[in-house]
């Protein structure tokens, strides 16, 4: 084979087709169909596959297209498609339970175009379902990574500060991670992530 010849049917395989207001949509509702987003996340996933679009078609006007993008937006937003409420109180919600403190939901939310009122609401609602939020995040964190007394007894004296440092690294304050690694009992900690229920009968 001359490799002087391109791979012009390989080649051709990943030129994007032609970006039409109605093959966007199209694209629009496939990604909502396969993932949660918010609103400008979405926007900017959609600028995106019109940026690409543009590489190989010079007659796609950009702007006209983003004014496409827009009206999408608007739309969904009014059907209730999209609900930038509804997507971070359950984002907020997953990554609480992955053990992320409550400045890094912050951060990754607002990385997704959340606005800060909408944030806080989220992070309010957290704190609806549990008292302690924070506290409900670390202990989940120190479980999945074995971290203080999920840890193997006999290295737990060693791992103090590589738990401690796991858990700063995770936006956890150090009287926070200081309470979980220095915790001697990991069903006490367990019971405070699970108080048990109170019969009032």
């Amino acid at each position: 084979m001359n490799d002087d010849q391109p791979r012009d049917k390989k080649a051709k395989a990943y030129i994007p087709r032609k970006m039409t207001q109605a093959r966007l949509a199209n694209i629009a509702l496939h990604y909502l169909d396969r993932y949660a987003s918010s609103a400008q996340n979405l926007k900017r996933v959609l600028e995106r596959r019109v940026y690409k679009a543009s590489l190989y078609h010079e007659d796609l006007d950009v702007q006209v297209a983003h004014g496409w993008i827009d009206e999408l937006i608007e739309r969904y937003l009014r059907s209730g498609l999209l609900n930038d409420l509804a997507y971070a109180e359950t984002r907020a919600r997953s990554l609480m339970a992955r053990g992320s403190a409550g400045r890094v939901i912050r951060i990754k939310l607002m990385e997704k175009g959340i606005a800060p009122d909408i944030i806080d609401q989220a992070l309010k609602a957290l704190e609806e379902e549990h008292p302690d939020p924070e506290l409900a995040a670390a202990i989940k964190l120190a479980r999945r990574r074995r971290l203080g007394p999920y840890a193997d007894p006999t290295k737990r004296d060693d791992k103090k500060d590589r738990d401690m440092a796991a858990l700063a690294r995770a936006g956890f304050g150090y009287d926070m991670a200081q309470r979980i690694v220095e915790c001697d009992d990991k069903d006490e900690l367990e019971d405070l992530l699970n108080p048990p229920a109170h019969n009032f009968s």
